[in-house]
């Protein structure tokens, strides 16, 4: 095992968890990263092995740290580093959420967009083809 020690708001970047260095570490100091529960500073030192949780509403992601990188990687590379141990369940809650937000969206939201049409035609089409690993990319990161 390498001595390296990457920073958990980095190596989450590099993951393509998030878009941003600044998204992730914004996402750690408000809390929606933790590890073993407990919430994580951006510069918490990941080590081969943690389990890292990510919380992008309305689902919490779980992954496992199977190497580290500091640099961003393509997308298909992603899975020799880190290990997607999310629980079906939570990717239910997102399929319902996909679904519910056409049929019950929040108020004063209006029709739905072209994005979300197209969201909504291109779930239509493929329920359950690529359930297993989301394109993180395509989410947008939410802004408090």
């Amino acid at each position: 095992m390498s001595g390296m020690e990457v920073r958990v708001d980095k190596w989450l970047w590099a993951m393509r968890v998030f878009k941003t260095r600044t998204i992730a570490t914004d996402a750690c100091k408000k809390g929606r990263v933790t590890m073993g529960g407990a919430p994580v500073k951006p510069s918490r030192a990941l080590k081969e092995g943690d389990i890292v949780e990510v919380r992008k509403p309305p689902i919490t992601y779980t992954f496992r740290v199977k190497a580290l990188t500091q640099n961003r990687l393509g997308a298909r590379l992603v899975s020799d580093y880190l290990e997607n141990l999310t629980p079906q369940s939570q990717y239910d809650i997102l399929e319902m959420t996909k679904i519910s937000g056409f049929v019950d969206r929040r108020k004063g939201l209006g029709r739905p967009t072209k994005r979300e049409g197209r969201e909504l035609s291109k779930f239509k089409e493929n329920a359950y083809a690529d359930t297993y690993f989301l394109d993180w990319e395509d989410e947008e990161d939410d802004e408090d």
